[in-house]
């Protein structure tokens, strides 16, 4: 049984080390929301100590490094008592479940389906709970997608569950966090992604599940060889009669929320990584590209999807190892006034640096899928490579969207491995067409060295979070001010750095995972509440 939660705000100030606070939210899936902004808006805390730091604790041994987000449920009824509950799913395909409130471990219940076939078998994708609110489903390395009762762990295994997403689990290992979405006549899917392991070697091809949670029926789309929309076999037959593999590989899909849905548009887009691309000369190969599918993971037929995106650069992406797909799309709510055509646009970039603009409602500018170019705009990061599609600085972590309430801008936080971080604002030229305007940067050598390289941001109450080197940063989002007292990071001097690990930020606390082995969980405590008043 899942208890109702609801809405309400915090009624007082949090103290570093209180108890539980009033439930406000859950953060049900990466990126909080079914866009993925992480953006919370429910979240009233905000950062006044310069040490806020709970507590931090080692999760099991035998579970092993957390290289994901966590997710977090309140309000559940377990077999001891009810709880708030943290997710996890551990490399090894360990799904954890924390008391997200104990001062020490306590690991409510876990469920490691299949244990890696060799080192290489690692898994990166966060889970997801469904709108129910009783059921969590996380990826395993057997190669399906598992679900559970989120208060004992009580495995489903009726109406098709688990569910396959790829025959080839050696090869292909689920990479991005599962997202959930319900489309605009009602019915909610699960959407699970597939990229192969680190080297870009074996028989892999990058492709979508997506599965019908009322009546678990699935749709598969194919990143390469489109045409065929079923989970091919491993080196299986590449051609002809009896088809059930594909000749080209690669094309993986990786992006940290993996799949976007975007109720404007009433689509779910999916960006694909480095590997072949010759959609545009009549093939079925997807490399580097943005692709709009409808919810239930179906493209146009014909092998077609709904739409695309490719860049003109895309050879080049291909050859230096510039995957687009290092993450997905960020959607951005256009500001008042923005011209109709550009109702629905978001931001994607990739591993060269470049940012991009784009039309969800018509990705290339041309009306039709398997055209190449079209971006409304194209914006180097420092170093960037917008001309050339060169690798570099590495764009991976998720950005982060909020709208400011102050005056409805929209702003996204652009991350990257190795050169900083950028807010840039979506802003109207003389024709209402939106563009992105850089507001402020945090470079290596301004502030703190250790702000070079991060995790996936977040935001809450006009707050701008997230892990670099040894620090937890906390930034004005508005002008990238250093918050936290006299201007100190959150300092955790025991924190075992980051790979893909990504904070979430929900009912007054900051919950991450390191990057040990095993993984630490650390939780931070907002000590102050309502910053401007009742937000």
């Amino acid at each position: 049984m899942r208890h109702k939660n609801k809405l309400i705000p915090f009624a007082a100030a949090l103290a570093v080390g209180s108890v539980t606070p009033a439930h406000a939210t859950d953060w049900l899936q990466f990126g909080y929301d079914t866009a993925h902004s992480s953006f919370n808006a429910a979240e009233t805390g905000y950062p006044t100590a310069s040490n806020a730091i709970l507590r931090h604790y080692a999760l099991p041994t035998s579970a092993g490094t957390a290289d994901n987000a966590p997710i977090y449920l309140g309000d559940v009824a377990t077999n001891t008592g009810t709880k708030n509950l943290l997710f996890l799913v551990t490399k090894n395909g360990t799904l954890l479940a924390l008391d997200a409130d104990s001062a020490a471990l306590s690991v409510t219940w876990s469920k490691q389906p299949q244990a890696p076939i060799d080192s290489k078998q690692i898994t990166h994708g966060s889970p997801a709970v469904d709108p129910s609110l009783l059921y969590v489903y996380a990826y395993a390395h057997d190669g399906k997608i598992h679900k559970y009762q989120v208060g004992d762990g009580t495995e489903v295994l009726t109406g098709g569950w688990p569910e396959v997403t790829t025959l080839k689990p050696n090869v292909e290992k689920g990479a991005a966090g599962l997202s959930i979405s319900t489309d605009t006549g009602g019915t909610t899917y699960l959407h699970s992604v597939i990229d192969g392991y680190i080297g870009d070697a074996g028989d892999y091809q990058g492709h979508i599940t997506t599965i019908n949670l009322a009546t678990g029926t699935q749709k598969v789309f194919n990143s390469l060889c489109s045409g065929l929309t079923i989970h091919f076999i491993e080196n299986g037959i590449k051609s002809g009669a009896g088809q059930n593999d594909c000749a080209s590989a690669q094309n993986g899909i990786w992006g940290r929320p993996g799949a976007i849905y975007d109720a404007g548009t009433n689509r779910i887009f999916i960006t694909t990584g480095n590997g072949p691309y010759n959609a545009s000369t009549g093939g079925f190969n997807w490399g580097d590209s943005v692709l709009a599918l409808n919810p239930d993971g179906s493209g146009a037929g014909g092998g077609m999807p709904v739409d695309s995106y490719t860049p003109t650069t895309f050879q080049n992406l291909q050859t230096t190892d510039a995957d687009l797909g290092s993450e997905s799309i960020a959607i951005m709510p256009p500001p008042a006034g923005t011209a109709a055509q550009y109702q629905h646009i978001a931001v994607q970039a990739g591993k060269d640096g470049c940012i991009r603009l784009l039309n969800l409602a018509d990705l290339s500018g041309q009306g039709v899928p398997a055209k190449t170019g079209g971006e409304i705009q194209a914006v180097n990061f420092p170093g960037g490579h917008c001309a050339t599609g060169s690798d570099g600085p590495e764009i991976k972590p998720q950005p982060a969207v909020w709208v400011n309430p102050a005056d409805g801008a929209s702003w996204v936080y652009v991350a990257s491995y190795n050169n900083g971080m950028l807010a840039y604002k979506i802003v109207l030229d003389g024709n209402a067409k939106p563009s992105l305007v850089k507001q402020w940067p945090i470079d290596p050598m301004n502030v703190n060295a250790t702000a070079a390289s991060g995790t996936s941001p977040i935001v809450a109450n006009g707050v701008l979070y997230y892990m670099s080197g040894n620090h937890m940063l906390a930034l004005d989002a508005v002008t990238g001010t250093v918050l936290l007292g006299a201007g100190s990071p959150w300092l955790t001097t025991a924190y075992g750095g980051q790979h893909w690990q990504s904070p979430i930020i929900v009912n007054g606390h900051i919950y991450a995972t390191d990057n040990g082995s095993p993984s630490q969980l650390w939780v931070f405590a907002l000590d102050g509440a309502f910053k401007s008043g009742f937000e």
